[in-house]
């Protein structure tokens, strides 16, 4: 799958935007989002998600993070430490299930 933030026909172009820090040359052909977030496997990871979100639409990143939970929960048995959190609302730090994954696994005080 092709991201439609690197070309220039998706409404969701970095190309349309003043983005200066997004980097992906090639990275439809090569690899996506789930094979970046793998390589800090077994670390865990969480993905807080907006409904409205404008960088993509909801079902490329439930894709991307569906490739990711299967390497935690299938192929390392650890499926507690990869997470996706849903919400309605814009491209925001939502906090709400974030913290405690980070309490749980950071053991980071509450």
């Amino acid at each position: 799958m092709v991201p439609a933030t690197s070309g220039t026909a998706g409404r969701y172009s970095y190309v349309w935007g003043g983005e200066y820090e997004i980097f992906e040359f090639d990275l439809g052909s090569t690899f996506n989002y789930a094979e970046v977030a793998a390589l800090i496997a077994p670390r865990p990871f969480m993905v807080e998600r907006g409904h409205f979100d404008g960088v993509a639409p909801d079902e490329p990143v439930a894709w991307e993070s569906a490739k990711v939970n299967f390497l935690h929960a299938v192929r390392l048995g650890l499926g507690d430490r990869c997470k996706m959190e849903t919400f309605v609302g814009p491209h925001t730090i939502n906090r709400k299930g974030t913290f405690d994954f980070l309490h749980k696994h950071l053991r980071w005080p509450e």
